[in-house]
């Protein structure tokens, strides 16, 4: 028996949904595959310090937050040339309005594992050469016995290299002085008088923000918020200001990147031994 086939009307044909399927594909593509921030977010924060024996911060008379995107002087450019050579890194720092910092000359701290903290009045063109050295010795040691004096914290918050450090740095090193203040006000002759807030430049990974490095003893936290300041001050406090050595635990390991005297590689290890 034959069947007659009618054509349909246009109006009552199947709708074509090819489009929608691709968008579908195209929907499904952009939910599975990983995008740059989430591979960044997916990579272990520990063993992501550049590997160092020296941290030394020139005093600028600006906040972080007015540095330009690329920061650089020549006395800055002249130390680094020759620190880089032993493992020294330079960067510049602020706690305050009062600066004698000038494009002449400025004064710095450094921070090493075996030499503890260091103060230098004065650096200049004409006596760097004299300062590296100096600086190279105290990176070798002794322990400087002022050391134990001051707790150093400093937060980035380079926001002209990148708005994740001008925006949650600032407000993780608001959240720190407003912190260190009011313990300060419930005890004035505790450790707590002994720690020093700042601010520094671009200290490199960014994507972690806010960072911040804990001296004299070398630790470098990174992914900060302000809810975690009562926990991070909490377990620098219970600490001697000194130098962490290779064999002591992370401070705190769940917001921990690295050490300074340690490689990156050895920086994991110590991870791993005391992972939470």
């Amino acid at each position: 028996m034959l069947v007659s086939v009618r054509s349909v009307p246009l109006t009552h044909r199947p709708l074509d949904i090819r489009p929608f399927s691709a968008s579908l594909k195209f929907a499904r593509k952009l939910t599975t595959e990983p995008t740059k921030n989430n591979l960044e977010e997916a990579k272990p924060l520990y063993g992501t310090v550049a590997s160092h024996r020296s941290y030394i911060f020139l005093h600028a008379s600006e906040p972080p937050s007015e540095f330009p995107a690329r920061m650089s002087t020549a006395i800055q450019r002249a130390l680094m040339l020759r620190t880089l050579k032993w493992g020294g890194i330079v960067n510049f720092s602020w706690h305050g309005p009062k600066s004698s910092s000038s494009d002449d000359s400025t004064s710095a701290t450094a921070f090493s594992t075996a030499g503890g903290r260091l103060e230098i009045p004065k650096i200049s063109l004409d006596n760097v050469d004299e300062i590296e050295v100096k600086l190279r010795k105290h990176s070798e040691g002794p322990l400087v016995k002022s050391t134990d004096e001051e707790i150093q914290l400093y937060v980035c918050t380079h926001g002209a290299r990148d708005c994740r450090c001008g925006d949650m740095g600032s407000r993780v090193v608001k959240a720190l002085r407003e912190e260190v203040q009011k313990r300060l006000e419930a005890d004035p002759h505790g450790i707590v008088s002994r720690v020093k807030v700042g601010e520094v430049g671009h200290v490199g990974g960014h994507q972690y923000a806010a960072n911040l490095l804990v001296l004299p003893h070398g630790e470098w936290l990174g992914l900060l918020t302000p809810e975690d300041i009562p926990t991070v001050l909490d377990k620098i406090l219970a600490h001697t200001p000194a130098p962490f050595d290779a064999s002591q635990p992370p401070l705190y390991p769940e917001r921990w990147r690295g050490r300074m005297g340690l490689s990156k590689d050895e920086q994991s290890e110590l991870y791993m031994l005391h992972a939470p």
